[in-house]
């Protein structure tokens, strides 16, 4: 199909599309009736497996204690029978290796019986661990290639659940995935190891306010998804799109976003079509997602569920991403999850919604009502202050990547400078204690601020306004942290955000533990704490506009790093105080963190050195031809007129000239640097170089390219502009 063919096309898609039959009818079945029924839930186990068992399992799962491994062979059959009553055919151990992407091998239940015949087979070896061939993950030096052995281990905490396919079903299983060294080379794994460290020191403070939990603390994370939709057939006429997820190039459309008209807007019908049926196959697996809205850019949008412990709500997100993309072909629409698919307009983010506790306590962010309950979220809360100030330079390189750096900074998301937004209430309770007033205003009258004592008055559910340029922005009972990329895994930075908070709480508990032992009173140890950390910490504090400049130069002045781009971000991960702080709290080993740095630092190399050969194509093969088509006609009449003896206006033709020869000539000098670049050895020197020279490069070829977009002709330009590609819904 030619380029024009499927403009064309697109646009007739567009125009003469219909509602087809819905493929599900929720006047006779209701949501509740499908929500969970393809998972091997709490309640599916409770009613199949034996009482012993079942009990057994349950306190693994709620309670984190060590499985029983007599009892695998028992859940592995079951979980047989009810994926094969289900339709399954065959199983797989779904993973996260450091691709970034979600990993499956699919083995059978059938095996031969000897008999001519076959039967179903999975024991709980089968059902514990997997053994895939790992040597084509990367794996940062962490083993040879010729080493391939990996294994994926059963995460016990995030149940088994039945995927659906036109052709039949499968049982998915959540896994770790290790080395036959124990080398972690995934994602979920630091996860879970962050998720024991902090339970283990939140549990040391909660002990010192005399609170006693069954349960362990836990992270937990709300996750909201952005992303485009567009139609398919302008996705395969456009080979950015195709392959880099974004476009690189594409002039500004007459209207984009500034009318302020598409945020909250009525959900175009084809649209709203394929989010009811991508809520149908959520539903099934028990994402509990709540909202669907029209986002800020047109043709973008956004959904969302509801909290969920950390490790489920990132493979119930990973879910999300795959349903999408997978839903979205049936309606002839593509799922775009690129940070910044559409230069001039917003781009995606997942915005993580972070906070601590369990089932017993709620969020111990949550400010209560009672001082003893304000004593205690204080305590919690400038923990998180001091996590941020003290490793914000790891949380910042946990969402760096070639991607989301074109969105970080750029007035849509917050600034690459990690800082914390408390509003002007809570900041004034722990500007109090800085300065050991004992009358702060956190109700606007003066009161004593002494902690655990009846003189603390209650802080109310929303103690500030919202800050949408903060990185991280206290939300009454939360922490939202707003730099993630769409496209990126949330593991990352709630391993990273466990870790801190670790570290934090440690840190307070020994303190106070310290001033206790030193004949301190409770309260004064408390307050003791708290202003230490304001003292040394609140620089990070900042409640104003992070997108001014203004800013910037202030947050150079307080110290606070500003890593611009994702080759200043990644070292960031192995410097020392980082790596002492996962190897302290069992999370990662130092070469594991080295491994990290150098996969994505790799990554980001592969991905602009892609961009840069699809922009070197395109010019070639597509561009320069429509402007030379167009240079052709503009002289050949500018030739005519002046034999006819007419006055001839050669304006436009010495601006398609001009930019056809920036063009070219920007092309002849990316060829020669993507050749240069590639010859160098160092990583973080190639991923610097590509950052500095080639990406400001690609933006000078792009207004080139944009430029000729404006002037040439409509049927002599092949690719699908703005206009139809944002607005054709």
């Amino acid at each position: 199909m030619s380029m024009n063919n499927a403009r064309r096309a697109a646009i007739q898609a567009i125009t003469t599309y219909t509602v087809g039959k819905p493929s599900f009818n929720f006047a006779e079945t209701s949501p509740a009736d499908i929500f969970g029924r393809n998972v091997f839930s709490d309640r599916v186990m409770r009613e199949r497996l034996p009482k012993a068992v079942y009990q057994s399992l349950h306190k693994t799962i709620t309670l984190g204690e060590r499985m029983d491994p007599s009892i695998a062979d028992t859940v592995a059959a079951v979980m047989k029978d009810w994926a094969i009553e289900k339709g399954a055919t065959h199983f797989t151990h779904i993973f996260y290796p450091l691709t970034g992407q979600t990993a499956e091998k699919h083995d059978s239940f059938i095996m031969p019986d000897g008999r001519g015949g076959v039967i179903a087979e999975f024991s709980g070896s089968m059902l514990i661990r997997g053994e895939p061939d790992a040597s084509s993950f990367p794996s940062g030096g962490l083993r040879s290639t010729f080493e391939a052995r990996g294994y994926t281990a059963w995460d016990v905490t995030s149940p088994a659940y039945i995927m659906e396919n036109p052709n039949g079903t499968f049982l998915c299983i959540p896994t770790m995935f290790l080395s036959w060294t124990g080398a972690a080379l995934d994602k979920k794994t630091p996860l879970l190891r962050s998720g024991q460290a902090v339970n283990r020191q939140a549990q040391r403070v909660l002990a010192l306010f005399s609170v006693h939990t069954d349960l362990p603390i836990v992270s937990y994370a709300g996750l909201e998804q952005e992303y485009f939709l567009i139609d398919h057939n302008f996705n395969f006429a456009r080979p950015d799109l195709q392959i880099a997820g974004r476009t690189l190039f594409g002039a500004k459309p007459a209207k984009g976003q500034e009318f302020s008209d598409q945020y909250f807007g009525v959900i175009p019908q084809r649209v709203l079509s394929c989010m009811m049926e991508v809520e149908r196959e959520l539903y099934k697996l028990a994402v509990p997602v709540r909202t669907r809205h029209n986002e800020v850019a047109p043709s973008q949008y956004e959904i969302a569920p509801l909290y969920e412990p950390s490790n489920l709500a990132i493979d119930h997100n990973h879910l999300i991403m795959a349903t999408l993309r997978n839903v979205a072909k049936r309606y002839g629409l593509k799922c775009l999850l690129h940070e910044k698919p559409f230069a001039g307009i917003n781009g995606s983010g997942k915005h993580v919604n972070y906070s601590l506790g369990n089932a017993e306590l709620g969020s111990l962010f949550d400010p209560g009502e009672t001082p003893h309950a304000n004593a205690k979220f204080l305590v919690f809360c400038a923990c998180m202050i001091r996590a941020c100030h003290k490793y914000g330079g790891l949380l910042r390189a946990t969402v760096a990547s070639a991607s989301n750096d074109h969105r970080l900074g750029a007035h849509e998301a917050p600034p690459a400078i990690v800082s914390i937004f408390l509003g002007d209430q809570l900041t004034e309770v722990f500007e109090a204690f800085r300065a050991g007033r004992q009358d702060g205003a956190a109700d606007k009258k003066l009161r004593r601020i002494n902690v655990g004592v009846d003189t603390l008055p209650p802080l109310p559910t929303d103690p500030g306004d919202r800050n949408r340029t903060s990185p991280m922005a206290f939300t009454g009972n939360r922490f939202e942290f707003r730099a993630l990329g769409s496209s990126q895994s949330a593991a990352s930075s709630i391993t990273a955000l466990n870790a801190m908070m670790a570290d934090s709480l440690e840190f307070a508990a020994d303190w106070i533990e310290r001033e206790l032992k030193e004949g301190q009173p409770f309260n004064d140890a408390v307050q003791s704490f708290i202003r230490h950390v304001i003292e040394e910490h609140s620089a990070v504090i900042f409640n104003g506009d992070g997108y001014s400049e203004v800013w910037h130069k202030e947050a150079r002045r307080r110290g606070l790093p500003d890593l611009q781009n994702t080759p200043e971000a990644l070292p960031e991960l192995v410097k020392d105080e980082v790596v002492a702080l996962y190897e302290r709290q069992g999370i990662l080993r130092k070469p594991e963190l080295v491994a990290r740095k150098d996969i994505y630092l790799d990554q980001y190399c592969k991905t602009v050195h892609t961009e840069a050969l699809l922009v070197l194509r395109m010019a070639k093969t597509i561009i320069f031809p429509s402007a030379m088509r167009y240079q052709g006609e503009l002289a050949e009449t500018a030739s005519r007129m002046k034999n006819l003896g007419l006055d001839v206006r050669t304006d436009m033709l010495a601006e398609v000239t001009a930019n056809l020869r920036l063009l070219q000539d920007g092309v002849a000098k990316l060829e020669g640097l993507v050749q240069d670049i590639e010859a160098v050895s160092n990583a973080q020197t190639m991923a610097e170089r590509y950052c500095a020279q080639v990406l400001p490069l690609l933006q000078e070829i792009r207004q080139s390219a944009d430029a000729l977009e404006l002037c040439i002709p409509d049927d002599l330009w092949a690719l699908p502009n703005y206009a139809e590609i944002l607005f054709g819904k």
